[in-house]
């Protein structure tokens, strides 16, 4: 039987989303558009002054792709460490509610947090505490956590642990599976340097990367020579451009997908997230590249018309209606 089922490794995180002004963000000590590691002390001081209740959603890189697929009635699982505690039993809830197979080691530390804080020009500006993410290792990942799994898909800021990233992706090739990267954010890649140039042509079959992403790994300005660099490295690259869509390479053919529009854009939280959503699924389908990244820039605008990495029910309407 061809398998389908696609499986996340990454940061276990709860994202907490508050819309405030650009005052609040002076107040909190946050940089403007950045992403800062805290304690888990920072974020709650931060969280007492917001002006109302944050809105509670299962986040991380890897895990709003898995939930974007689980959306689509995909076949998803997902891996990565929890606190024993009431945030990361909702966490577990939040992935169950979507169709995603958890499966989440425990730690003593508390769960993970993100506070995304949404300023009116659509910025989100984040204080991220890793918290029990940040212990999974690699001798808990074993070949048989990816036993049913077509694509095995690994967020880039693993890459900041070097033993857990390549042992997710040496269990992934011997249970048979193909490995898809997010390159995440150029920072991470500047910071990886060779060592993820090694991990690309050892173990990656599908990357995923943003024109700063691949600027930064290829070392070239030109899209299009970016690419073919990207692709003479993978058997699928895909290189997402935000607003001009995005341009990818598969079986060496080259596909152009034109940006949806319409509706003005609210927050660009998880938009490359749910992008890789969209993608991978239809990847696992067997769809046309065309349609594949039809689909994959679908979800990333319906993801930006909300506050948020969660698309809710009546886009994933609209997004379903492409199939």
């Amino acid at each position: 039987m061809t398998r389908t089922k696609i499986v996340g490794v990454g940061s276990a995180l709860m994202d907490l989303l508050a819309r405030e002004d650009d005052a609040f963000l002076t107040v909190i000590d946050a940089a403007k558009g950045g992403m800062v590691l805290v304690d888990d002390q920072r974020i709650q001081s931060a969280v007492v002054r917001l002006s109302d209740q944050p809105t509670m959603v299962p986040g991380g890189s890897a895990c709003n792709t898995i939930v974007g697929i689980g959306k689509l009635g995909g076949e998803a699982g997902f891996i990565g460490k929890r606190g024993d505690d009431a945030l990361g039993d909702l966490l577990e809830e939040g992935l169950i509610k979507s169709r995603v197979q958890p499966l989440l080691f425990t730690s003593d530390q508390p769960t993970g947090r993100v506070l995304s804080i949404i300023t009116p020009d659509a910025q989100r500006s984040m204080l991220t505490f890793l918290g029990a993410s940040s212990e999974l290792t690699g001798d808990e990942i074993q070949p048989d956590s990816f036993a049913e799994a077509a694509i095995v898909h690994v967020e880039g800021y693993l890459l900041f642990n070097r033993d857990l990233i390549t042992s997710v992706m040496r269990a992934a090739r011997q249970a048979g599976a193909k490995v898809s990267l997010d390159l995440a954010s150029y920072t991470v890649v500047e910071q990886a340097g060779s060592f993820l140039e090694n991990l690309v042509d050892e173990y990656v079959d599908i990357l995923l990367a943003n024109e700063d992403e691949a600027r930064v790994f290829t070392g070239e300005t030109d899209e299009s020579r970016s690419l073919q660099i990207l692709s003479d490295k993978v058997e699928t690259a895909a290189l997402k451009l935000g607003a001009r869509g995005s341009v990818i390479s598969h079986g060496r053919k080259l596909v152009s997908v034109a940006p949806f529009g319409g509706s003005p854009i609210v927050d660009t939280t998880g938009a490359g997230d749910l992008w890789a959503s969209g993608f991978l699924y239809g990847l696992v389908r067997g769809l046309p590249t065309e349609k594949c990244g039809e689909l994959a820039s679908a979800c990333g605008y319906e993801v930006c018309r909300v506050v948020g990495a969660v698309i809710p029910d009546d886009g994933w309407d609209r997004i379903r209606t492409l199939l």
